[in-house]
């Protein structure tokens, strides 16, 4: 009988917004289907059904781009509060599994289900019930990873999609790891994949037989958790409930944009529209993050930790504008985005000791009036003026 010490799953969806638009019509099944912006502007894929990416499509890709490569594609503009509905549904099924879920997004998530052998039976059976109560509830598919370390589970899942379930036991982490190509390795970019390749290493077991010492003098600390991973080594746990969460807002541009006060017009503007759903759901965060794409897909993010969590756009606008300033290369911009991570319940915020008692009352007084206003008129009523001189306004926005 296997002894399994942890247990790891990972859940994944299968081609998650186009299937829901099939499943909505089933006169799209069989056909390429994707989800995502026109090409006639900067839209993207969003999702891809498998019958689009046979073509080489897949999510991401310019949508102009993916129409030449299918000229019979079908795209779907995509309901964002559908898939919320949807993905609403699939995390309550893990609940009846685990009390410890990690989602990652709205169509995948970390479950451990340490210690529920007795209970719910064999990882394996698990896992097969988990797709089971998908597929009942809401007629989609999931593939399902489970091993006894985290990002294994995450690798299986991806192994048979669609509608795979691979289980990894206990002590086969290192065979199941070492012909995989370093693709799979989390933290394993291209850049990084470019030069261990260099180094004459090709797959996950090259590079778990390499000297951890010779890839920490070359990558330095990343080289070194490259190496405990390659080599089955993860000690992070599932992170639950609102603990995984963050809070963002994206925006592209209609046109790329390299002028610097219409970037902090957005930046403001989504710090204000980030702080309002952080107010909404008393909670606030501690570190703010930056998102920007250039025109050539390259995407930078930076990130920085305040000295105490915080709802207040100001100090959000302040904290994102900083780190534009600090690492925008001045190239055009496509894309622009603000995030708010580490989050913890509200009344945990810790007040400016250098501003005036009175500034900081007023701060919150001010935001907790529009907020009021916006709830009852619509959001837009009570816009600043840096805002309104904006240049250039983004045609696709998204919130997380």
């Amino acid at each position: 009988m296997t002894t399994w010490t942890r247990v790891f799953a990972h859940v994944d969806m299968d081609a998650f917004y186009a299937s829901v638009e099939i499943r909505d019509d089933p006169s799209l099944a069989g056909k390429p289907v994707v989800v995502g912006g026109p090409s006639d502007g900067r839209g993207v894929v969003s999702a891809a059904s498998y019958e689009a990416r046979t073509y080489g499509i897949h999510s991401a890709m310019p949508m102009a781009r993916a129409e030449r490569l299918c000229p019979h594609l079908i795209r779907l503009p995509g309901s964002f509060s559908k898939y919320t509905d949807v993905s609403k549904q699939i995390m309550s099924i893990f609940e009846q599994f685990s009390p410890r879920i990690e989602p990652l997004s709205l169509d995948e998530a970390f479950l451990d289900l340490t210690g529920t052998a007795h209970s719910l039976g064999p990882p394996g059976e698990v896992g097969a019930r988990i797709k089971s109560a998908i597929c009942e509830r809401t007629q989609l598919i999931a593939s399902v990873g489970i091993a006894p370390v985290k990002f294994v589970a995450k690798i299986a899942s991806d192994l048979e999609k669609p509608d795979g379930l691979v289980v990894v036991l206990p002590g086969e982490v290192t065979a199941f790891l070492d012909p995989l190509p370093l693709k799979r390795l989390w933290g394993a970019g291209p850049r990084t994949r470019e030069a261990l390749e260099a180094m004459g290493l090709q797959t996950i077991g090259d590079l778990a037989r390499t000297d951890r010492r010779t890839l920490v003098a070359r990558f330095g600390k990343h080289g070194e958790q490259l190496h405990r991973l390659a080599c089955g080594e993860d000690e992070r746990e599932v992170v639950p409930d609102w603990e995984a969460k963050s809070y963002s807002h994206e925006e592209t541009f209609a046109h790329d944009c390299d002028d610097p006060e219409t970037l902090e017009a957005v930046l403001l503007d989504q710090a204000q529209r980030v702080a309002r759903r952080l107010r909404h759901d008393s909670v606030c965060g501690r570190i703010v993050q930056i998102k920007l794409r250039y025109a050539d897909f390259r995407t930078l993010t930076r990130r920085v930790t305040l000295s105490g969590p915080t709802a207040d756009q100001r100090t959000i606008y302040e904290a994102a504008r900083g780190l534009l300033l600090l690492h925008w290369s001045r190239a055009p911009v496509r894309l622009i985005g603000v995030g708010v991570q580490a989050i913890l319940p509200a009344g945990s915020e810790v007040p400016d000791l250098f501003a005036p008692p009175q500034s900081e009352s007023r701060r919150r007084r001010l935001a907790e009036t529009i907020d009021r206003i916006e709830e009852r008129f619509g959001r837009g009523k009570v816009i600043p003026a840096k805002v309104l001189r904006r240049k250039d306004r983004p045609s696709n926005r998204s919130s997380d």
